[in-house]
């Protein structure tokens, strides 16, 4: 089972409950993880920037929010 599975098989509404409370930590980390699983490392980037940038923060969280609503997982630069 790959680590980000883990989130993923969550509820939707529990996803989407984290996305509203946590929803910068959540996507940068979810990146961060995607990479050790794809090796993808546009996805480091982005998670890296998820979390140290404020704007970064922001529209992961609004985009990740948005994706988690509309198909229930983040894919946004998470390959």
């Amino acid at each position: 089972m790959k680590i980000t599975e883990t989130y993923e098989n969550l509820p939707k509404i529990a996803k989407i409950l984290l996305q509203i409370f946590f929803g910068g930590l959540i996507g940068g980390i979810y990146r961060i993880l995607r990479f050790t699983e794809t090796k993808n490392i546009v996805t480091l980037v982005v998670g890296i920037l998820c979390l140290v940038t404020g704007i970064g923060n922001f529209a992961a969280w609004l985009v990740d929010l948005v994706t988690e609503i509309t198909k229930n997982k983040i894919c946004v630069l998470a390959d």
